[in-house]
């Protein structure tokens, strides 16, 4: 099973929009479209998009909730966490090793958790 895309909430969508800019940068993703309150980067296995609440009620990060991003390799994960920092994110647990997997966390601009990891298959 896979999942098809993740979409994260933002209250402030240009910020949201250059934090993940940059930090797709590092694998060579760029922006595929933007609406009026959508920014997507796609690639043929990845999905991804920030938007202002259809709602229009204030974008809020879930407790508990975090999206997970296969970087590659443990230099990887370093740069991808250092990146997050460098951009304003804030750090939720430093690379390391955690059980099988090399992994890094972090807060982006909105909150939201995202974790960093190396690919062993």
């Amino acid at each position: 099973m896979k999942i098809s895309y993740c979409v994260l909430g933002t209250n402030d969508r240009a910020a949201a929009t250059s934090f993940y800019d940059a930090l797709f940068a590092l694998k060579g993703i760029t922006q595929v479209a933007a609406t009026d309150r959508m920014t997507y980067w796609q690639t043929p296995d990845f999905a991804f998009a920030v938007a202002t609440p259809f709602d229009e009620q204030p974008a809020t990060h879930g407790n508990g909730t975090m999206v997970g991003f296969c970087v590659g390799t443990k230099d990887d994960v370093k740069a991808f966490h250092q990146k997050a920092l460098d951009l304003g994110g804030t750090c939720e647990g430093q690379p390391g090793e955690r059980g099988p997997f090399y992994s890094a966390y972090v807060r982006d601009l909105d909150h939201n958790k995202l974790c960093f990891f190396a690919d062993f298959a």
